[in-house]
């Protein structure tokens, strides 16, 4: 197999500062082969691959890995927008744009978020009657969304740091949440206090640094007073390690940065309880059964659905996992992503997915195989999750979350096995209905932004909607 370097060789030596005499000259190779690899004109052979290692101290699996899987997969979901629809490039087109252009197709899909906040501007001066021309930017949990899929969902700097959280020594289950309270008061001093919720009415958790003092809603279950602990730890602890990945991300609003750091500690917390190693054992062999995995390392299932998806780590993967959780509103309330399925950022989830049929069967899987408007078919398991009850005025307080992967990974889903998959029809779904080309979508909200073909004044279809 030929492996292509070019854009991530010519920025590893822009990065040293070196030209590429000078590259050459460091791997002992000759100028023209450097040109011509960084034009992807020839493939990298081992010989040089170690060299860069020895060079460079690049690890050779790293640079000669395909880190534009996320990329493509976003290009391929923006091709999908119907403005495309009468010239769309295919996947060799793709891949090859991403070889040698990697930063003309950034700015594409720069250029396209723009086209969609824009429009959803005019809807709102359209729907107001407001004049101004100002475009809205992407949302904070757009930008850590982005983000953490520009990271593939994994952060191995994070994952290392909690394999140390305990500094090698094991703690049982039954003895982890004494055991927080004493680490957090002997390395930080800090105090753990259950509070009534007459006391913190509108808060689970508060850090107050002037009494040193942790407190936790008695309204929070075991399982997530012990992750709140944990992720106020890695907030304190770790902040030099959280400083240096928010450097590195290139986000610079203020909102966003904040966003991601509390998202950070939260895939923190989340590690040093799952342990990468461990978790991933026991998700492989329970055919990534959540209630097992939540049983076994004593979380909550939506804290197991959302570890599963960080599985990324090179060498060592789990099967690619989406993770979308949403409310009764059908609005997106978090999203992280490790496959090509293009989660909505706009509006909510498209409503033929049955996550939100799950608030009719609370507490029940609901597995589904569904297909893209591109064809490809991916297969979705959802289950509604209880949040936390104050009073008896905030009953019924459910969320639901989605979890799902390319069916190439099916036979490693225990929850597939309830559905007859070579079978059972696909349903057929989009990103939602503002950009979504199924006209005849019987479940179609409004129209599509971008659709060019006129209503028939003469026809009635499914929808008023439809063509």
């Amino acid at each position: 197999m030929k492996t292509f370097i070019g854009p991530r060789l010519r920025r590893l030596r822009i990065e040293h500062g070196q030209t590429q005499v000078q590259m050459a000259k460091a791997l002992g190779i000759s100028t023209s082969y450097v040109n011509l690899l960084e034009k992807n004109e020839r493939s990298i052979s081992v010989p040089v691959l170690l060299k860069l290692f020895e060079a460079y101290g690049v690890d050779w699996r790293d640079i000669a890995e395909d880190d534009d899987t996320a990329q493509l997969a976003d290009i391929r979901a923006v091709l999908q927008d119907p403005l495309f629809e009468s010239g769309r490039p295919d996947l060799p087109q793709l891949r090859a744009a991403l070889a040698h252009s990697p930063d003309l197709a950034s700015c594409f899909l720069k250029l396209h978020r723009a086209y969609l906040a824009t429009n959803d501007q005019l809807m709102s001066m359209a729907s107001t009657g407001e004049g101004g021309s100002r475009v809205l930017p992407l949302t904070s949990e757009a930008v850590v969304h982005n983000f953490f899929r520009s990271n593939r969902n994994h952060f191995e700097a994070l994952e290392e740091a909690a394999e140390g959280f305990w500094f090698g020594e094991g703690v049982d289950p039954d003895d982890i949440y004494p055991a927080l309270k004493l680490r957090l008061k002997h390395r930080l001093d800090l105090r753990v206090r259950i509070v009534p919720v007459a006391d913190m009415p509108q808060s689970l958790r508060e850090y107050d640094e002037d009494r040193r003092e942790v407190r936790l809603s008695e309204a929070l279950d075991h399982p997530n007073r012990v992750f709140q602990l944990v992720h106020v730890a890695g907030l304190l602890e770790q902040k030099e390690l959280l400083d240096g990945i928010l450097e590195r991300s290139g986000l610079t609003d203020a909102k966003g940065r904040a966003r991601c750091r509390v998202e950070l500690a939260n895939y923190f917390a989340a590690a040093v309880l799952m342990p990468y190693d461990r978790f991933l054992f026991e998700a492989i062999a329970s055919k990534y059964d959540f209630d097992h995995l939540a049983t076994r390392f004593g979380v909550s299932f939506e804290q197991a659905c959302h570890r599963a998806t960080t599985l990324q780590r090179s060498g060592a993967r789990g099967v690619p996992l989406f993770f979308l959780r949403i409310d009764k509103a059908g609005n997106v309330t978090k999203r992280f992503n490790a496959t090509d399925f293009h989660l909505a950022e706009y509006g909510g989830a498209c409503p033929r997915l049955e996550v939100h049929a799950c608030f009719r069967s609370p507490g029940l899987i609901l597995p589904q195989v569904v297909e893209m408007p591109d064809k490809s078919q991916f297969i979705v398991f959802a289950r509604t999750v209880d949040r936390p009850s104050f009073t008896r005025h905030r009953q019924d307080v459910r969320l639901a979350v989605a979890v799902g992967c390319a069916m190439d990974h099916v036979g490693s889903i225990g929850y597939a096995e309830d559905l007859n998959i070579t079978q059972a029809r696909a349903t057929e779904i989009g990103i939602n209905c503002r950009v979504c080309p199924r006209a005849n979508c019987d479940q179609r909200a409004h129209q599509a932004v971008v659709l060019s073909d006129p209503v028939d004044e003469n026809r009635r279809g499914a929808t008023r909607y439809a063509l």
